[in-house]
């Protein structure tokens, strides 16, 4: 292996390269079994500038990162690193080097604490002990940089999932590197939260950091990235200065189409038939009472800022978490749920925001995580019977237009939409008629987002009540019938999706009466 050598992870004693290029692949490629995931890929990036990196999923952004970062090793083509011919046997090389990347599947070890997750393998030492006080210290200096209010003893598993996020962050920034791979850093923060990101990237960028950023939020772009590349298809298609193209370019080039319009036409609309109707439940210090009802048919969201409650409320129906109060009637009879399995056997599913964990077997194929709620269709006698278990995964992999290999395909290989195609596949199978979609398009690109959209729409039009918790008000605009606010615990408004705007939902949201 060639690597660089002498190289200080400190970008401050090299001003001279500002702008000069730091990094370049030429004709990279890599195989996965049955896939060509990178095509002959050309990307050069300069020191102190911003490039973004778009496609959809599976176009091959985050496998040419891992490649950059030391994870994967190409099967082709040349990298080289500051005027250096390199080959990264493992991410610690590249990070020796001064590469480093912030994942968007957060790589943290949830039982240690914050300042060890910050400083995993490179704690301080006092002779062959770990130097905790120094640690510490450290840590707290990290933190303060983002403005991440949480103590360095904290357990990580503790944390939600945006401060584990900003964790992330602060790690990769421990490390002082000069290239920093950003992969969907944003898509757990909240907009204070982004915006105090985007402030620590461009005093990365002034320093003289060359940074790659991958992010599906392509209208936050514009406030730090100098140029954009566009892959599709594991191949290169473009790159070019981002003030040079809008938006719509950028789209029409990763989906190979013009998309003219962000949401499919609506053809489906709910009936006066109530699925689901909640009153009055509660989780004591959590949150309620909240009262609201669910149509046959109908696309329901539930806004609200972080911490509003919308997520908990979701948990606590489909019995994963306790309700201390309150009653759900499921067509006009009470229902008592006091777990996911009785929740499940009354046709309720809970698509969770972190599919990954909590929604999938990474390690099985598609075929058996599409049958894994409802085992007993395909089986018998006690014994799985594998080729109705294929006919059920072929099914829905066509339905759902699953974009992998084979039924057999490793889950945990597929793009984030696809994932998202299976768990919904999964609860179709199951009989769900309730489906409570958490964050369903974060970390999904345009494309796939279209097709989740289309999907929710198909589920509606069949009589399946869907409701839908997401951050992104144009989302809820322009898919939902009805929109839930949440504030604090409680739910403050219902409103008619097609009569309300960003601005009314906002005033709910943040407690205010409306004027």
């Amino acid at each position: 292996m060639a690597t660089p050598h002498g190289l200080s992870a400190s970008v401050t004693d090299a001003p001279d390269l500002d702008k000069q290029e730091i990094l370049r692949l030429e004709g990279i490629g890599k195989r996965f079994p049955g896939v060509i995931a990178l095509d002959g890929i050309d990307l050069d990036l300069r020191c102190g500038e911003v490039h973004a990196v778009c496609g959809e999923n599976g176009a091959g952004k985050s496998t040419l990162m891992k490649i950059i970062s030391g994870q994967y090793r190409p099967d082709s083509g040349t990298m080289r690193y500051r005027g250096e011919e390199v080959r990264f046997a493992s991410t610690s090389d590249a990070q020796a080097a001064g590469i480093a990347i912030i994942h968007q599947e957060l790589n943290l070890v949830p039982h240690l604490s914050v300042a060890e997750n910050l400083f995993l393998a490179r704690e301080p030492k006092r002779g062959p002990f770990v130097d905790k006080r120094r640690l510490n210290e450290d840590a707290k200096r990290c933190l303060a940089r983002l403005g991440l209010a949480v103590a360095p003893s904290t357990l990580v598993g503790t944390l939600s999932i945006a401060q584990q996020q900003m964790v992330e962050i602060a790690k990769a920034l421990s490390l002082d590197a000069r290239v920093l791979i950003m992969d969907e850093p944003t898509s757990s923060l909240t907009e204070s939260e982004t915006v105090y990101l985007f402030r620590i990237i461009k005093e990365l960028r002034e320093a003289g950091v060359a940074i790659l950023y991958i992010s599906h939020r392509l209208d936050e772009m514009q406030h730090i990235v100098d140029r954009v590349t566009v892959l599709r298809d594991g191949r290169h298609i473009s790159t070019d200065d981002f003030a040079s193209l809008s938006v719509n370019d950028i789209v029409a080039r990763m989906v190979g189409r013009s998309l003219d319009d962000a949401y499919p036409a609506r053809q489906s609309f709910p009936t006066t038939e109530v699925l689901l109707s909640a009153r009055e439940l509660r989780r004591n210090g959590v949150f309620g009472p909240v009262s609201f009802d669910l149509r046959k048919g109908e696309i329901l969201g539930f806004a609200g800022l972080m911490g509003a409650g919308r997520t908990e409320v979701a948990r606590a129906i489909f019995g994963a978490d306790k309700l201390d109060g309150g009653t759900i009637t499921l067509r006009g009879e009470p229902v008592s749920i006091r777990s996911p399995r009785e929740a499940i056997r009354h046709g309720i599913a809970y698509l969770s925001e972190d599919r990954k964990k909590e929604g999938l077997a990474l390690g099985m194929p598609v075929a058996s995580n599409i049958t894994l709620a409802n085992v007993r269709g395909v089986a018998s006698s006690g014994f799985l019977r594998f080729g109705e278990e294929a006919r059920v995964a072929q099914k829905y992999v066509k339905d759902l237009a699953i974009r992998t290999p084979s039924i057999h395909q490793i889950v945990r290989n597929l793009s984030g939409g696809n994932q998202q195609k299976v768990v919904i596949g999964k609860w179709l199978y199951r009989g769900s008629n309730i489906l409570f979609f958490d964050e369903p398009t974060r970390g999904i690109d345009v494309g796939a987002k279209f097709a989740i959209y289309g999907l929710m729409d198909r589920l509606a039009a069949e009589g399946i009540g869907v409701v839908v918790i997401s951050s992104e008000l144009p989302e809820l605009l322009g898919m939902t019938d009805r929109i839930a606010v949440f504030h604090e615990g409680h739910v403050t408004a219902v409103l008619e999706t097609k009569l309300t705007g960003q601005e009314e939902i906002m005033h709910y949201a943040s407690g205010r009466a409306h004027a």
